[in-house]
């Protein structure tokens, strides 16, 4: 309905035009009336029946311009249409997969969330344990423990072990003297974390000397439990359970590291400490073969005098094969001649001055019953 409205404006357009054309027409006849009036009518008539003519060709080829232009509409709406549909199916492809990328993304971050929940759960833990004296203690202990286990075979140590003075060190690792090295896992942990959370340079001050006074003392305290003459070794190990806080001490108070080997104690982390217990496996290993050596020896001479023993008795079976190989050479001499004279005895030939004499054998006589 709405495509026709067009085609009818333009009709009433044209028959609009067809009656002004008619009526100036008339208009112009009626000014000069020259004509009889049948003619002029006659005239209109025609021409209206030309502007019929000329209008009914003109609607037909507007209704084929329209129903090439509805043609062309319809194919390129398809062809839009078409192109529309897979425009929105790729689309739709390319969402769905883009949510389960997301989706799949959106599972690995809510379990990155739930490890970080997880982990932050346990630093927490980890803060609130280590801001316990006791607890940070026993995380030392454990830390010294592991490395110990780790690198040491066991009757080569022992935790807890009780010295002369009624004392018991954290750890006593027993070397080829039998003199223990005393480890002692408890590090004043409260100072270095009051210097670290200093906000200005009063406070560092103040906690820098903290460090230095609960450091020292603990060193003092050390080397007055644990160094015993002739009974411990001349040094003694101060294990720190942070390769971090390790690093600050040399860092920003390098007097108190020198201070405690004055003091015949190493400050070691967890790293230094592995290299010393690797250390002492070698020397006691070393000791082990140095205790080895003797006994060593006399396998050595053992095994010499059992070399020894077994060359004379492959000598001694040598002559036994060689006095047997020349039995055998005259064995097979003598059954070569036995040979030979059975050859002969066969052939009755003997030999007299140099002459074969064939004397022939009496040839028996049968008698009855033989």
């Amino acid at each position: 309905m709405a495509d026709s409205l067009p085609i009818v404006a333009i009709l009433a357009v044209l028959i609009a035009g067809g009656a002004l054309a008619a009526i100036s027409l008339v208009l112009w006849r009626s000014r000069h009336p020259t004509r009889p009036p049948e003619a002029v009518l006659a005239d209109i008539t025609r021409q209206h029946t030309d502007a019929a003519v000329r209008l009914e060709a003109m609607i037909r080829m507007l209704g084929d311009r329209q129903s090439q232009l509805q043609h062309a509409v319809n194919e390129r709406l398809d062809s839009v249409s078409h192109r529309l549909g897979d425009s929105l199916e790729k689309t739709k492809q390319h969402t769905n997969e883009n949510l389960q990328k997301l989706n799949e993304r959106l599972a690995v971050i809510d379990n990155a969330q739930k490890n970080i929940t997880a982990l932050a759960t346990q630093v927490t833990s980890l803060q609130s344990m280590l801001g316990n004296k006791q607890q940070r203690g026993a995380f030392g202990q454990g830390r010294m423990e592991i490395i110990v286990r780790d690198g040491l075979p066991k009757g080569c140590y022992e935790f807890q072990y009780t010295l002369s003075n009624k004392l018991r060190p954290d750890c006593a690792v027993f070397l080829p003297d039998r003199r223990p090295l005393v480890i002692d896992s408890k590090f004043p942990l409260e100072a270095v974390s009051a210097y670290r959370d200093a906000k200005t340079d009063d406070e560092r001050r103040q906690s820098a000397a903290r460090v230095r006074t609960d450091v020292l003392k603990h060193v003092a305290d050390i080397a007055g439990k644990y160094l015993i003459p002739d009974e411990t070794q001349d040094l003694a190990l101060m294990f720190v359970p942070s390769e971090s806080v390790y690093a600050e001490l040399h860092d920003g108070f390098d007097d108190i590291v020198q201070k405690a080997f004055r003091a015949k104690v190493v400050i070691v982390s967890p790293s230094l400490l592995m290299i010393a217990i690797h250390v002492i496996q070698q020397i006691q290993k070393d000791a082990r073969m140095r205790e080895a050596a003797s006994r060593i020896q006399a396998e050595v001479g053992h095994l010499i005098d059992d070399v020894r023993r077994m060359s004379e008795r492959v000598t001694k079976l040598k002559q036994h094969f060689g006095q047997a190989s020349e039995d055998l050479r005259q064995i097979v001499v003598s059954t070569e001649k036995i040979g030979q004279r059975g050859d002969r005895i066969k052939d009755v030939e003997f030999e007299e001055d140099g002459v074969a004499n064939i004397i022939p054998a009496p040839i028996p006589k049968l008698q009855a019953g033989e």
